[in-house]
Formats: C-alpha cells, structure tokens, sequence
C-alpha cells in the first residue's frame, strides 16, 4: 500500500455497530478496510452522479438547439381519426 495517512471519524453508534459487524464476521479484516471500501463506493457513487449530470446537460442543449418547440396534435383529435379510421374499417 502506498503512504497512508490515518485519520480519526466519529460515527455514530449504530454505524460503529456495522463496522464491527463486518469486521467480526470476517468480511473485512479491519475497521479500515470497512472504511475504505465505504470511501470507495461513496467516490464511484459521486462519479457517476456527475456523469449522469453531464449527459442530462448535454440532452438539454440538444434539445435548446434543436429550435423553437412543435406543438403535439391534440389527443382529442388523434382520437377522434383513429374512431373514424375504426369504424371505416368495421363497415367497410
């Protein structure tokens, strides 16, 4: 491992509870792995995060520079030719 710099946090009970949990139950061998992998997860959480803000920025200028908005044909008229269509259909 390279340089390590140790550090002392306060955690809450409940959260020091979990620590010892893992360390006892042989999934970690130290409270500083349980830890790091913490600090591993919460780091990889945070990339993606911004990852995902990045890409929904890029949606939105895509959607800036596309030019002024086109309305949507009202459902009620979508509807009413797909009715027309329909019964077209069934007389004819």
């Amino acid at each position: 491992m390279s340089k390590v710099e140790k550090l002392s946090i306060a955690l809450t009970p409940e959260l020091a509870e979990v620590v010892r949990v893992a360390v006892e139950g042989g999934d970690y061998a130290s409270t500083s792995e349980v830890i790091r992998e913490a600090l591993r997860d919460w780091t990889d959480k945070r990339e993606r995060r911004a990852a995902k803000i990045v890409e929904l920025r890029r949606f939105i200028q895509e959607g800036v520079d596309s030019g002024p908005p086109v309305p949507f044909e009202p459902v009620e008229e979508i509807l009413a030719r797909n009715h027309a269509r329909l019964k077209a259909m069934r007389e004819g």
